[in-house]
């Protein structure tokens, strides 16, 4: 089995996601040009009830799976790794079975009572059969990540969206004849062809490798693999209780900000634009570089797994020092052109520019979301699971209750909601920071921070400059899309002056190993 690198592996997931992203824009935009915006509404809200049982359903075990994998690979264990796949296996099978009936069963409670459209029903039932394929799918993806091999999860990713692309048309022009609520099970049944396709290639290449047999004295296995469990479920319960807490703040933010603005004096339908604003618009250009940060959390998992394992205390330092300083290289660019020429940004993707003040409220915050994955995943990586939970919690209580005292005051309102959101994710990277240092005495080195402020600085000062010297942005693409590129260029110019990018690091790069030699 090929085994990439901690560098290698980042940018195949990088590379897979740059492409997921893309072609999920146009699934979402056939979605849309089909059914129309009331069966794209169906779509949307039958799927937070599909992410939520999702979550319950995989336990957290994804990263679980890849921090014993890698443990176990490092020892050469593998009979380890096999209890841990059997494991694993169990357990999502049946935590699956009992969700998936358990949605269909609560599908009508679902649908009347709690989304208040009895339409929905369809959707949610069509696409509860995507739950055990999901917890298979999760289970090889964790083992192939724990060995450290990326390009399973990276083609099967692709291969997900493609299904989807060609299948979502298909079948929601057939359905809408019968009604929009039709089209939109039609639509989530593509999601389900697209995660079988996805689980088959997964099971096939980890049936071409026969390194591990599954099946083979499986219950046996299972007897003896009451400690596997125990490892298992210190890493997966936290971080699925992080994630519950993540899905909990989401539901209750839209119910705070209808209650906190109401308070402020502020109209239901001008408090529902406001937060359309925040979170259609702004919000998904400020997580737009978190692919990136979040392909780096994934390869390094395994890699700070292996080093503990072999007490690699240097190592387990370096490699984080490594991920804050990529995923800072990635986050800054954006921080700086958000801020920068919010207007035409958002002139040209939405057609109007009201929400501008937000990106440049927000963006200069978000920076530190774009390190904070990396740091939640060396927590797990190390064995910390439960603290990052704990963050995750205070971060999430305390945004909550600034939106709350900050919305419902008239002199902030929605912007009380903003700099919630960004206290939010202040107080969960520095409470991540704060652990790191408690557990294994980490932090950023005072130089590193310098150099982190005079990338920033820099960029800004570039940025500046040549927003002032080309006229016209909002109105001519061509000149504005120039502007850019002659930032980025500035930008990656910067980066090697700075170090951020090192060509040590470029050369475990294949297309470039040969070049840089």
């Amino acid at each position: 089995m090929t085994k990439q690198t901690f560098l290698q592996g980042t940018l195949i997931l990088i590379m897979a996601g740059m492409i997921t992203r893309l072609l999920g824009f146009i699934n979402r935009l056939v979605i849309a040009r089909v059914m129309g915006e009331e069966g794209v509404g169906l779509y949307m809200m039958a799927l937070p009830t599909l992410f939520l049982v999702i979550t319950l359903t995989q336990l957290g075990l994804p990263v679980a799976i890849s921090k014993r994998v890698s443990e176990a690979e490092a020892k050469n264990d593998k009979a380890k790794i096999k209890r841990i796949l059997v494991i694993s296996m169990l357990v999502t099978g049946i935590t699956s079975v009992a969700f998936t009936i358990g949605m269909i069963t609560a599908a009508p409670f679902i649908a009347t009572t709690l989304l208040t459209d009895e339409r929905t029903l369809y959707p949610l039932v069509a696409i509860s059969p995507i739950v055990p394929i999901v917890a298979i799918s999760s289970v090889l993806k964790g083992y192939f990540q724990g060995r450290q091999n990326m390009k399973p999860q990276s083609y099967a990713l692709v291969i997900e969206q493609f299904i989807r692309i060609i299948f979502v048309a298909f079948f929601v022009k057939l359905l809408l004849p019968y009604g929009v609520e039709f089209a939109a099970a039609g639509a989530m049944f593509s999601v389900i062809l697209g995660e079988l396709a996805s689980m088959l290639y997964l099971s096939g290449v980890f049936k071409r490798q026969k390194i591990v047999r599954v099946r083979n004295r499986f219950f046996h296995y299972v007897k003896s693999s009451k400690s596997t469990l125990q490892e298992l479920f210190s890493i997966s319960l936290p971080s699925t209780g992080s994630r519950l807490i993540g899905n909990i703040s989401h539901f209750l933010e839209p119910i705070l900000v209808a209650q906190s603005l109401a308070i402020a004096g502020i109209s239901s339908s001008l408090a529902t634009k406001q937060y359309g604003e925040l979170t259609g618009y702004v919000l998904p250009l400020l997580f737009l570089p978190t692919f990136i940060t979040n392909s780096l959390s994934i390869a390094l998992v395994p890699s700070i797994s292996e080093a503990d394992a072999h007490q690699n205390k240097h190592l387990i330092h370096y490699r984080i020092h490594q991920s804050i300083r990529i995923s800072f290289a990635s986050g800054a660019i954006a921080t700086v052109v958000l801020t920068l020429f919010a207007a035409p940004i958002l002139n040209y993707m939405y057609g109007t520019d009201n929400a501008s003040h937000f990106l440049v409220l927000m963006a200069p915050f978000f920076i530190l979301l774009y390190i904070q994955s990396p740091l939640q995943a060396a927590l797990q990586a190390l064995d910390l699971a439960r603290p990052a939970m704990w963050n995750s919690l205070i971060g999430a209580a305390i945004k909550l209750t600034v939106l709350f005292l900050l919305a419902s005051n008239p002199n902030f309102g929605i912007n009380g909601v903003a700099i919630a959101m960004s206290v939010g994710v202040i107080l969960v990277t520095l409470l991540h920071l704060a652990s790191l240092y408690k557990e294994i005495g980490f932090m950023i080195a005072g130089g590193d921070l310098v150099k982190m402020g005079m990338l920033v600085s820099l960029t800004w000062i570039c940025g500046s400059f040549l927003r002032g010297m080309f006229t016209g942005l909002e109105s001519n693409l061509f000149v504005f899309a120039l502007t850019l590129i002659a930032l980025l260029v500035i930008y990656t110019i910067l980066l090697f002056i700075l170090r951020f990018l090192t060509k040590e690091e470029l050369k475990q790069i294949p297309v470039l190993q040969k070049w840089l030699s």
